[in-house]
């Protein structure tokens, strides 16, 4: 384990690989990364959400430990200069004033050819079998593939699997002024499947959302 004075923070103007490689029937599926949103500012929170325990330890770790058997290896992403805070590879966002829709371009500019599993640090209630869920209804010949947000009916953008082909979508909604994934994911009718347990969609965005959801997880542990 490295010190946190040694967590490799990369930056995506300095991308691995610029290719980009739609996923299709006669082309091999995408590799797998996984990109923990931990760069938001928790305006309504009060402190970072990445930070939180819900578990014994920093939310984001938590949420890159439950990614880590599906994918092939887990960012952070964070706001540029924003301290990291853990040990895990940090990619820093080079897109600012966008929010996480900045983190998701900057993950693509780092890495264009690989698919990227996008969970958020507001979910604490998820679980393996939910990930796992997730790749095993997975259509690499779409955008996306989703979760099902019950309350609106929508799709929730922030636990998704996002295929190299979404890639210059996001771009051209950038270049439009647009920053809604959700957005995207509505208007390319991207698959949407229903969490075999709803509950693990449940978010934390204020104190009390956090402390409510605590109690349920301290509760699933007696």
């Amino acid at each position: 384990m490295k010190n946190h004075e040694l967590t490799k923070i990369y930056s995506a103007a300095e991308p691995v690989s610029s290719d980009v490689m739609e996923a299709t029937p006669e082309r091999m599926i995408p590799e797998l990364y996984g990109l923990v949103m931990a760069g938001g500012d928790s305006a309504r929170m009060g402190v970072d959400k990445g930070l939180l325990d819900y578990h014994g330890i920093p939310q984001q770790d938590y949420v890159a430990q439950l990614l880590e058997p599906f994918v092939s290896e887990v960012f952070i992403s964070r706001r540029k200069g924003q301290e990291a805070k853990t040990d895990l590879t940090v990619l820093e966002d080079t897109y600012s004033g966008l929010g996480p829709f900045g983190g998701l371009l900057s993950a693509f500019q780092y890495k264009a050819s690989c698919a990227w599993f996008v969970v958020a640090c507001d979910f604490p209630l998820l679980d393996p079998q939910a990930l796992g869920q997730l790749v095993e209804a997975r259509d690499p010949t779409a955008y996306a593939t989703c979760f099902l947000d019950e309350k609106s009916l929508m799709p929730e953008p922030w636990v998704t699997i996002l295929e190299p082909k979404i890639y210059p979508i996001l771009l051209e909604y950038h270049k439009k002024g647009r920053s809604s994934l959700r957005g995207i994911l509505v208007d390319y009718n991207v698959p949407v499947i229903r969490a075999t347990d709803t509950d693990v969609l449940m978010n934390a965005n204020t104190p009390e959302e956090a402390e409510r959801l605590k109690k349920i997880i301290s509760e699933k542990h007696l």
